[in-house]
């Protein structure tokens, strides 16, 4: 069985078997080691990489990646809810660019293998420029809206859970994608916004909020003393101890608002925790309405001026309108031209007798 191979070798000269081992050699040498190195050199680029995503999304999730810095509220760090949600947004960014990162070296690593072994990589990056083009004109809205949605968890402009006002709709945050956001209203309804729709983004549950209580008071009462029973009301229910977590600052009575042609309008605001202004608000007002009736002071009323018409006339001389005679029909009323031509024959009587 190794003869053939036996007598092929022995014809073979030292010479030729050099030139051969040289070829061998600089086969091995030259495109698997080019192959090997770019391979090696890509995996170690996303390595580096994913060391870095991996870095944020951590700075993220503990809340050093937040937009614009600044002192941070610890009962706000410190709620469960935000944590879990910084987590998801954390992973979500993360899964997002890792995927994005294994997927371009992997192109970048195939394009480059397949020029090292002489396969002409210029009918494909043609294929990929007119892809391209294609997904720029005919897919645009859609890779708008995943860049919407990608900057939106970034930024962490809002998260499942939040009140938000996105201009056409507004609710609490039920999903957020990297295509569309899905919220639900006050009403029940389900909204559903594409990312690359939103122009505009109102968060009332970010940080802190504020609960905006607005009091009218009679024109004859005194301002001073209602404005002491505000505060003296709010304090009361910031010094409470079911209340005191949710009220993180003094409350403050801002003085007139307004003036209305009912009454004085008086503002009272309470920086709140986030989601918690409404409840407060409610609170707030029952207990201004139940203190205010205990202290005398007075809501206004709404005031109009009504103005009577008196006909002196006896009811048996107010006759009633015949329906037949109100339908009738009547002539058109003269035009101008008529009326100018009968002044001129009052003011020149020959004038008819003149002009036949």
């Amino acid at each position: 069985m190794l003869d053939p191979i036996t007598d092929a070798l022995t014809g073979v000269t030292a010479d030729e078997a050099t030139a051969g081992a040289h070829t061998v050699a600089a086969f091995l040498l030259d495109k698997p080691l080019k192959i090997v190195v770019v391979l090696l050199l890509c995996w170690i680029a996303r390595f580096l990489l994913m060391r870095v995503i991996g870095r944020v999304a951590t700075g993220i999730a503990t809340g050093a990646g937040k937009l614009g810095g600044g002192r941070r509220n610890g009962l706000l760090d410190s709620s469960p809810l935000l944590n879990e949600r910084r987590q998801q947004r954390a992973e979500t960014l993360a899964s997002v660019l890792k995927s994005t990162v294994t997927f371009v070296l992997g192109i970048m690593a195939v394009l480059v293998v397949l020029d090292t072994v002489g396969i002409a990589i210029a009918p494909f990056l043609a294929s990929a420029g007119i892809a391209g083009v294609a997904l720029g004109f005919g897919a645009q809205a859609l890779v708008k809206d995943f860049l919407s949605g990608i900057f939106m968890l970034a930024e962490d402009q809002y998260g499942v859970g939040d009140s938000v006002d996105l201009g056409d709709a507004s609710g609490t945050v039920e999903a957020v994608g990297l295509r569309v956001t899905r919220l639900r209203d006050v009403k029940g309804t389900v909204w559903y916004v594409r990312n690359g729709e939103i122009l505009r983004v109102g968060n009332q549950s970010q940080g802190w909020a504020r609960a905006v209580v607005d009091v009218s008071v009679a024109y004859g009462e005194d301002l001073a003393r209602a404005q002491e029973v505000l505060q003296r009301i709010a304090d009361q229910l910031a010094a409470e101890e079911d209340w005191q977590p949710l009220v993180l600052d003094a409350p403050e009575v801002w003085g007139v608002e307004r003036m209305t042609t009912d009454g004085i309008v008086l503002r009272l605001v309470v920086k709140t925790a986030p989601l918690q202004q409404w409840a407060v608000q409610r609170e707030l007002l029952r207990r201004i309405k139940a203190v205010f009736d205990a202290e005398g002071i007075e809501f206004p009323l709404q005031q109009r001026t009504v103005f009577l018409r008196h006909d002196d006339r006896a009811p048996q001389d107010r006759r009633p309108v015949d329906p037949a005679t109100a339908l009738a029909p009547r002539p058109p009323a003269p035009s101008e031209a008529d009326v100018a031509a009968e002044n001129a024959a009052a003011l020149d009587p020959g004038a008819r007798t003149r002009n036949p």
